[in-house]
């Protein structure tokens, strides 16, 4: 008696490895699942995507510079490539940067392309909360996942700030000298916690090492952790979508994840990653070697801080300069502290608004399908409101150039 036996018909390299892992792992059924889901095509989702997108080119030219930057404020004499500098004494992270910048085939190029994206990951950000605000996106079940959102924002701008001043030059040092003397405005501690933060009098000589640390480890890891979280509460609440023939809170009328939303996706990215190669290579941005090394001594006129910080720099200029009071011994220069809570009231508001509006209206209704924001003229105002308040705080930073280029008394 013989036993039939069939032959297995061979299988190519891709899929015998995938039947591998679905015999093993179980993510046959997961991937087909997920493979279905529906997003719906409509060109403001794609902010988030730049958001994204420039976060992965941050990583990718991040990990670049970091085989060539030495984070030490050990003062050396330059006798590098740039002759304008030649013979200067200098920290050795200003003259790592400029040798990255000179002597290292595309360093360069890949300094532009890491503070372009820089800006654009912040920007795009910004914006996608915008989106999400005025169409009412954050409602429930989506309250928390703004939470996140917002804190990827806070933290993009971290991001910025900590590798802004890695280079140690005059410009990025004087952005810390602002940000020490707002610590030291804080009454009782403030003090003591620039003391802590710079290693002894600014600017010390621990600052750059933990700024360092903070720029590549830190706040990347947390940006990674919020964007995991983020990305899994919109595949647990599926996507949202705007009104229109068919759309409803039940259902998304969209393209599946594969292959159309994937390949869209790909091609996007490079996309993206185009743009920002192409801005690099054309434009000069944070050019150090003009600036020279850090010394306390001379503010260079007429500089300006990234975009997303100019805001908190326009606070500051805006505030009135005499109004200090002395109290128990102590002063309280609300000069600063006047722009320190203001900005922080004004951030807090953001990130609890949508618990806000769903007290204020008793809405407890889920919602998926977006508004216009004609629709919701309460909310639109408030978010102008917000933009023009933001607005205005970020064009004070720039009262010197305005009343420069306008000819205009300040």
């Amino acid at each position: 008696m013989t036993t039939a036996v069939t032959e297995k018909k061979p299988e190519g390299a891709l899929a015998s490895t995938a039947n591998y892992l679905d015999e093993r792992l179980g993510v046959g059924g997961i991937l087909k699942n997920f493979g279905r889901k529906v997003f719906p095509d409509h060109w403001s989702f794609m902010l988030g995507e730049v958001a994204l997108y420039s976060f992965v080119i941050l990583l990718i030219s991040g990990t670049f510079l970091t085989f060539f930057y030495q984070p030490a404020m050990t003062e050396i004499i330059y006798d590098g490539s740039y002759v304008p500098l030649k013979g200067a004494q200098m920290s050795i992270a200003y003259a790592s940067s400029l040798d990255i910048s000179f002597e290292i085939r595309g360093g360069m190029l890949m300094r532009q392309v890491h503070h372009w994206s820089a800006l654009l990951f912040v920007a795009a950000a910004g914006l996608h909360m915008l989106r999400v605000f005025f169409t009412g996106a954050f409602r429930k079940p989506r309250e928390i996942n703004w939470v996140v959102g917002f804190m990827l924002f806070i933290l993009g701008m971290a991001a910025g700030f900590t590798g802004y001043s890695l280079p140690d030059d005059l410009l990025s040092g004087n952005g810390l000298r602002i940000i020490d003397g707002m610590i030291k405005g804080i009454p009782v501690i403030g003090t003591s916690i620039s003391s802590g933060l710079f290693g002894g009098e600014f600017p010390g000589t621990e600052i750059v090492a933990r700024l360092y640390g903070l720029h590549i480890l830190l706040v990347p890891a947390l940006i990674l952790i919020f964007i995991a979280i983020h990305l899994f509460m919109v595949v647990i609440h599926k996507h949202t979508h705007y009104s229109g023939p068919g759309r409803t809170d039940e259902n998304v009328v969209g393209y599946p994840l594969m292959p159309v939303y994937v390949a869209k996706a790909g091609g996007f990215f490079f996309i993206v990653f185009g743009v920002v190669m192409l801005i690099s290579a054309t434009f000069t941005i944070n050019p150090i070697w003009n600036y020279g090394p850090y010394d306390p001594s001379p503010v260079s006129a007429g500089t300006q801080p990234d975009w997303y910080i100019g805001w908190l720099d326009g606070a500051l200029r805006l505030a009135p300069s005499n109004l200090d009071i002395i109290l128990f011994g102590h002063t309280y220069p609300f000069g600063v502290l006047i722009p320190l809570v203001g900005s922080l009231v004004f951030l807090a508001l953001v990130a609890v608004y949508p618990f806000i509006e769903a007290w204020v209206t008793a809405d407890k209704r889920e919602h998926h399908v977006l508004d216009r924001p004609r629709n919701a003229p309460t909310r639109t105002a408030i978010g102008a409101a917000g933009v023009t308040f933001y607005g205005v705080l970020w064009a004070a930073a720039s009262t010197d150039l305005i009343a420069t280029f306008f000819h205009m008394s300040l």
